[in-house]
C-alpha cells in the first residue's frame, strides 16, 4: 500500500455554487447510497442526520453504485457476476442480471432511461434499458473495459480499457440502445478515471501512475493543461460553478478545482481510503474503502460530517428522497 499523508487547505476558496441542503429545501431529503462489499450490502445513510436508514442485500461484492437525483440506482457485483436496479427510494429489488463475467462499473444516461456497464473480463459493454429493465444491447470495446463517463447530451462515451489503462475507447450513444465504437487511442500515460467536464467539451483523465489529472480536448484528444493531484489513482467529479473535485484516497485529500483552467482552489484532508465522489444539491460526498466511512462536505470542502457505515465502503452515489 502506498505511503498515506496529510495535506491542508493552501489556497483562499472562491465560491462554487449553493450551500448543502438545498436538496432539503427543495422538499427532499439529501440520501447516500453506500456499497459495503464485505457485507454484501448497498446502505442508505440520512443526510444531514446521519442515521442508516436502509440496508439491502446484494449479490456478492457489491462494488459501484450509480444513482441519478430521483431515479432507480444501478449496482454492479463484480464477485457476483451481476447487476442489480433497485427503485427510487424504496430500494426494492426490481430487476437482477447475472449473465456477465466480471461486471465493473456503469453509468446512467443523463436522461436516465439507460444504464451502461462495462465488464472487463469480456471486454462488454451492455445498455439496460431501465424503463423496461431489459438487457437490450452488449457491445465489444476491447479486454479491460473499466471507468466511463457520459457527455452531457449524453451522445458520447469514453471507456479506459483497465485500471492503468493505455487506451481510451470513444463510443457514439447518440442512439441509446445502439451504440457503435467511433475511435480509440493512447492517451500517452496510465489512465485511470475520467470525467466529462459539464460543457462536454473538455474530459479530465486521472492517472494510476502519478499525480497529474490530465485535461483533455473531447474532439481532439489533445492536452490543454494538467492539474496537480495527489497521490494516484485519483477521483474526480463535477459539481456547481464550474468547480470540479478530485479525490486522492492514498493522500488522504480532496482538492477543488477551477475547471476553466486547472487552478486549485482549495484543498483539505479526507478519511484515509476516499477514493470514489460523487457531488448533489451542493453536497460533495466520498466513501471511505479502508475506513468504512461516508463523509460529507459542503461545496467549499468544509466537513460536515463522517459516518461509519460498514467495514469497507467502496463507492457512494447521492439520491433525493420525498
Amino acid at each position: 500500500m502506498r505511503a498515506a499523508f496529510l495535506v491542508f487547505a493552501v489556497t483562499l476558496l472562491v465560491a462554487a455554487g449553493p450551500p448543502a441542503g438545498s436538496a432539503h429545501r427543495a422538499g427532499g431529503g439529501l440520501v447516500a447510497l453506500v456499497t459495503a462489499e464485505g457485507e454484501n450490502s448497498l446502505v442508505a445513510v440520512s443526510l444531514p442526520d446521519g442515521r442508516v436508514i436502509r440496508r439491502v442485500t446484494l449479490p456478492a461484492d457489491p462494488e459501484n453504485v450509480v444513482a441519478q437525483a430521483e431515479g432507480p440506482a444501478v449496482v454492479v457485483s463484480s464477485k457476483g457476476h451481476a447487476v442489480t436496479v433497485l427503485a427510487w427510494h424504496s430500494l426494492r429489488i426490481v430487476a437482477t442480471f447475472r449473465d456477465f463475467r466480471s461486471p465493473h462499473l456503469a453509468a446512467i444516461t443523463p436522461d436516465a432511461k439507460w444504464a451502461y456497464v462495462t465488464d472487463d473480463g469480456t471486454g462488454y459493454l451492455s445498455v439496460i434499458d431501465l424503463a423496461r429493465l431489459r438487457l437490450v444491447r452488449r457491445l465489444y470495446v476491447g479486454l479491460g473495459a473499466h471507468h466511463l463517463s457520459f457527455s452531457g447530451d449524453g451522445r458520447r462515451l469514453w471507456i479506459a480499457l483497465g485500471e492503468r489503462a493505455r487506451r481510451i475507447v470513444v463510443v457514439n450513444t447518440a442512439i441509446p440502445d445502439r451504440p457503435r465504437v467511433q475511435t480509440s487511442f493512447n492517451p500517452g500515460f496510465a489512465a485511470h478515471d475520467l470525467a466529462f467536464s459539464p460543457d462536454g467539451r473538455r474530459v479530465w483523465v486521472t492517472s494510476d501512475a502519478d499525480g497529474g489529472v490530465r485535461v483533455l480536448d473531447a474532439a481532439t484528444h489533445h492536452l490543454h493543461y494538467t492539474v496537480v493531484g495527489g497521490t494516484p489513482p485519483q477521483h474526480l467529479a463535477f459539481g456547481r460553478g464550474d468547480v470540479a473535485y478530485v479525490t486522492s484516497g492514498y493522500g488522504n485529500t480532496i482538492e477543488m478545482v477551477d475547471s476553466r483552467n486547472g487552478r486549485v482552489l482549495r484543498r483539505v484532508a479526507a478519511p484515509h481510503g476516499s477514493f470514489n465522489v460523487t457531488t448533489l444539491a451542493g453536497t460533495v460526498l466520498t466513501s471511505s474503502l479502508l475506513r468504512g466511512t461516508v463523509a460529507e462536505f459542503d461545496s467549499r470542502l468544509h466537513l460536515l460530517r463522517t459516518v461509519e457505515v460498514a467495514s469497507a465502503t467502496r463507492d457512494v452515489a447521492g439520491s433525493v428522497w420525498p
